[in-house]
């Protein structure tokens, strides 16, 4: 796999501008989003209501965000520059995650499925693997691990050299992030769903980690991706391109400064939804409380 010889300098409008029609983020994108159109139209056929905040969240935000970040410019120069590829990885592994799974596609599969597809749905729901693969601690870890796994050890360098293995890491940044944010952030009935303070735990445990991968790639003094970012200074790009360890010493930052703030939007949502719950638990609580004092003035009437 070659980065382009000929891609101008990279500036803010490149990542709007230098689109690519890359066949993987296409396809997942127009397959993801279309089955999602198709169930939300096929509950609004017979009648029954899907909250359009969360057809929004799930085709718009997640699924725009997914193909912003591999067909865009972000897509483009992300061979080219360290700094832009670790952009993609945060909007990847945090920001698609967390709208996917505030766009619960599992209750709609539920809603819309035939009963033998729903079947087979509930049946993996409740599998073994299921809740093995959704088990908070084991989730955790594969979220503060895999980014290490990612950029000390040859597997970066990997995906540099094969397409395969580029799409591959982009679909398994989104994979693990899901994993660990949809039984967090999500509405759908899926295993490893822990009280709301376990949930918050769990999301301040990754705000350091992202802090220090980013410090610990700053002051990294071998380049990741090796001679990869030093060899296109021999081409036509070297005019422009940055110096190596200094667009890694931004990536770092990068990883840095935006784990952090999506990190805290993560917990704003998180606490949104707990006070929400918090509320709809206490409406509850007060119904029935108001209908045992009105059964007792009834029985107290007959009596």
């Amino acid at each position: 796999m070659e980065a382009s010889a000929a891609l101008p300098e990279f500036t803010l409008g490149r990542v709007f501008t230098a689109w690519s029609l890359a066949p993987v983020p296409f396809v997942v994108t127009v397959w993801a989003a279309g089955l999602y159109l198709l169930g939300v139209r096929a509950l609004r056929r017979r009648g029954d209501h899907w909250p359009v905040g969360r057809t929004v969240a799930f085709v718009v935000v997640g699924m725009g965000s997914f193909y912003l970040a591999t067909a865009s410019g972000l897509g483009t120069y992300d061979l080219t520059l360290l700094s832009v590829h670790m952009v993609q990885h945060m909007i990847l592994s945090m920001l698609v995650p967390l709208a996917l799974a505030l766009g619960a596609p599992v209750t709609l599969a539920l809603r819309t499925l035939p009963p033998g597809p729903r079947r087979w749905l509930l049946a993996v729901l409740h599998s073994r693997v299921a809740r093995v693969l959704s088990f908070p601690p084991l989730t955790l870890l594969l979220y503060v691990v895999s980014p290490w796994a990612l950029y000390f050890s040859g597997w970066y360098d990997a995906s540099l050299h094969s397409a395969y293995v580029h799409e591959a890491m982009h679909v398994h940044l989104v994979m693990v992030g899901a994993l660990f944010f949809w039984p967090l952030m999500g509405i759908d009935p899926v295993p490893g769903r822990v009280g709301y303070p376990a949930r918050m735990m769990l999301v301040v445990l990754t705000l350091p980690f992202h802090a220090f991968l980013g410090v610990t790639i700053m002051g990294q003094s071998e380049l990741i991706g090796h001679d990869w970012y030093p060899s296109l200074h021999d081409g036509p790009m070297g005019a422009w391109l940055p110096d190596p360890y200094d667009d890694q010493h931004l990536a770092g930052g990068i990883l840095w400064g935006t784990g952090d703030l999506i990190g805290l939007v993560f917990f704003a949502v998180l606490f949104t939804q707990w006070v929400r719950s918090s509320m709809r638990e206490a409406e509850r609580e007060d119904r029935r409380l108001d209908l045992m004092e009105a059964r007792q003035r009834v029985a107290g009437r007959d009596g």
